[in-house]
């Protein structure tokens, strides 16, 4: 990106603005391009289809997944390279969040960068990690226990890869809701008090955000989210807690120094 000109005292125009967000998203675009692409190789390396075929398998009665249309396969390895390029290129696009709105930052502000870059990608990880290991065999488990014993599945490649991908976005989505909760405690948006006192509604939300998330059973397979996501939760509230009193803490002794009472 060509360095953007600044004024004496830091700051851009608007339009230099708008000029370097616009290469951000470009960088970030080409971030997941080649993560998919690396994706493409990881998923025939692997044989990460053969992976994700692993919880249907004793529910398909001896039979396999079939397909109705020659692409269906190549949609199926496209879909499953998405996702892991989107795990690839999400420190990529998290810096450069970070690299846009970092001159707006205090210098200890931007410290935590590296910690939240990290977070970001192993909650998104923990998220489908989640999604596959419990959440998809118990919903699998559901779903094909409701079928009468006179009919025979026939699940296409489309349709279960489309289910399974959708499953593991979505969980890896809401796992970096303490992401965005720290965040906008950290800019003085939410305070860990209100935080603290919207634990009632959060575990509400968490249950209803589950039950519509999770395409199962409204207990074992909302319940197998929404505890985790409410964990998150607290988690969030207890780490807005100790930025909260770091801030205050950093505020009195900037106070003190310019012998200003805090």
């Amino acid at each position: 990106m060509p360095p953007i000109p600044r004024s004496q005292s830091g700051e851009m125009p608007f339009l230099d603005h708008l000029e370097e967000l616009r290469w951000r998203i470009i960088y970030s675009l080409g971030a997941l391009v080649i993560g998919i692409a690396v994706g493409f190789l990881v998923t025939f390396k692997l044989d990460l289809i053969g992976v994700l075929q692993r919880p249907v398998h004793p529910y398909l009665r001896g039979q396999t997944l079939v397909f109705t249309h020659p692409g269906d396969t190549f949609s199926a390895i496209l879909q499953m390279s998405f996702v892991v390029g989107i795990v690839i290129a999400l420190p990529v696009i998290g810096y450069n969040v970070w690299a846009f709105l970092s001159p707006a930052l205090y210098r200890h502000e931007r410290r935590v960068v590296i910690p939240v870059l990290l977070s970001a990608t192993l909650l998104f990880i923990g998220g489908v990690a989640l999604a596959y290991f419990l959440v998809l065999p118990l919903t699998l488990k559901f779903l094909f226990g409701l079928e009468a014993e006179s009919l025979t599945p026939m699940i296409t490649v489309s349709e279960y890869f489309g289910f399974v991908t959708s499953m593991c976005l979505a969980f890896g989505a809401v796992f970096e809701v303490p992401i965005v909760i720290v965040g906008v405690s950290a800019l003085g948006i939410v305070s860990p008090q209100a935080l603290g006192k919207f634990r009632r509604y959060a575990v509400l939300i968490s249950y209803a955000g589950a039950a519509i998330i999770t395409p199962g059973d409204l207990l074992t397979t909302t319940l197998a989210l929404a505890v985790p996501l409410y964990l998150l939760y607290e988690l969030s509230v207890a780490v807005s807690y100790v930025i909260f009193r770091r801030k205050a803490r950093r505020k009195a002794a900037l106070a003190a120094e310019e012998g200003v009472p805090a």
